[in-house]
């Protein structure tokens, strides 16, 4: 065991799976994050520990703010239902924030980890959000798009996110900036659907992120100081 992992060992994550519309792959994503060597809270949305119903779809966003609502673990992550990203990397995402060295942990896809090629108009996509984002936020993130975004629970229940669809990736991006929080960046393995295989994203969605990067860090909602970090 590292020096990292000594110090706080017992650590709890919560694993929020939103899974609308993903039956055929579910049950295999499931599987998967049980077999990982952590203590794990698994809470699925909308189709394990917990399983929360909404009544209609509201979107990947909405799922993720209900998983994180009933998170009882000591740092939450999102798993995509549809087997793109390997649970095996969240060992190695949980280290920083087992270290105290962080308060959130991105896993890149851009970093050198092993990856299907696939759609190249994809990748110029989220590296042009990535580098837009950036700019506002003054990070150096590589992949803003990225589903594997640990963090702490204690600093996540406190964020004010509202985004129903995929604008989540960006909102809570900029919160975590806003509240200063310590963001690390760890490779990690990635298997990208086509759209044949049920890949959802759409250049409609990439539009919709530049409105949001611009939502998202120009209006920063007045009680900031309430959830925002001390400076260190």
């Amino acid at each position: 065991m590292t020096r990292a992992e000594r110090r706080s060992p017992n650590l709890l994550l919560t694993v929020v799976v939103p899974a609308y519309n993903e039956a055929a792959t579910v049950e295999i994503a499931l599987r998967r994050i049980r077999e990982v060597a952590l203590r794990l809270e698994v809470v699925a949305v909308n189709d394990v520990d917990r399983v929360i119903h909404h009544e209609k779809n509201r979107g990947k966003g909405a799922a993720i703010r209900s998983g994180i609502a009933v998170a009882t673990g000591d740092a939450v992550v999102v798993q995509d239902a549809d087997l793109e990203y390997d649970p095996a990397d969240l060992p190695s995402l949980l280290l920083p924030i087992r270290a105290r060295q962080a308060d959130a942990v991105y896993g890149s896809r851009f970093q050198g980890g092993p990856h299907r090629v696939l759609y190249f108009w994809h990748y110029v996509g989220n590296r042009f959000l990535t580098l837009l984002s950036n700019m506002f936020t003054n990070l150096n993130l590589t992949d803003l798009e990225t589903c594997y975004k640990l963090v702490r629970t204690d600093l996540i229940k406190r964020l004010p996110l509202s985004s129903n669809r995929f604008g989540f990736e960006v909102e809570i991006t900029a919160r975590l900036a806003q509240a200063r929080a310590r963001i690390w960046e760890i490779p990690i393995s990635y298997s990208g659907r086509t759209y044949a295989e049920g890949k959802k994203i759409t250049w409609r969605d990439g539009f919709a992120a530049l409105f949001h990067i611009l939502r998202y860090n120009v209006f920063v909602p007045r009680n900031a100081h309430v959830w925002r970090l001390p400076a260190k």
